[in-house]
């Protein structure tokens, strides 16, 4: 199974008791995904191929974004623990029903946005959070230009101490958060891989 085809559904935070069951912190918008059995999708680390594990069971730990879950073959703290970091996924065909104007967040992920009122290509999605409704953070395509200062020579440094201080800074590429409403993001066109929005007065300043 090749990663490109899974949907992250959690990843493995712990081990829970002594009977192999393990602490998912859930990264899905659909937690019903805990609640059939079936087959799922474990990657062990960025290193190693999706393989296939059996979900038995699941419960929700009250008031917390936690299930405990028991997978197949996994029958003792020590194996539940060497899981830990783990990423628990479905296959992107085993998508739960969406009613109209409802989007899978991988979905969203690499949309390109435009701007309704000028039509400008202003940036791409790169990340959903849940709040009281949806909100996308978009990369801009236009970052601010950084001032330089002129480059020092840091072999002329003695201190080490003194030597990280003098090397450059990476800097964090600009986004901005846009609220996920109809209001603000009026089209969203999953095939061709762009959504438009109609930002109010001062959404997209920097």
């Amino acid at each position: 199974m090749d990663i490109d085809d899974l949907i992250e559904i959690g990843t493995i935070v712990g081990a829970s008791g002594l009977k192999g069951e393990v602490r998912v912190n859930i990264t899905t918008d659909f937690p019903e995904r805990f609640e059939k059995k079936g087959q799922r999708w474990l990657t062990i680390n960025e290193n190693s191929s999706p393989q296939a594990v059996e979900f038995v069971g699941a419960r929700k730990v009250p008031g917390k974004n936690i299930y405990v879950v028991k997978l197949d073959h996994v029958n003792d703290r020590t194996q539940a623990e060497n899981l830990k970091g783990a990423i628990l996924s479905v296959h992107k065909g085993d998508r739960p029903h969406l009613e109209e104007d409802e989007y899978h967040v991988a979905d969203l992920i690499g949309l390109e946005v435009y701007n309704q009122q000028d039509g400008e290509n202003i940036g791409v999605v790169v990340d959903v959070f849940s709040a009281a409704h949806d909100i996308l953070e978009v990369k801009l395509h236009k970052q601010p230009t950084i001032e330089t200062t002129p480059p020092v020579n840091i072999e002329k440094i003695s201190r080490i101490s003194r030597r990280k201080k003098v090397k450059p800074k990476k800097t964090k590429e600009l986004t901005v958060l846009i609220p996920f409403v109809a209001q603000i993001v009026p089209m969203v066109d999953i095939k061709n891989k762009k959504l438009e929005i109609n930002p109010p007065l001062g959404l997209l300043d920097n």
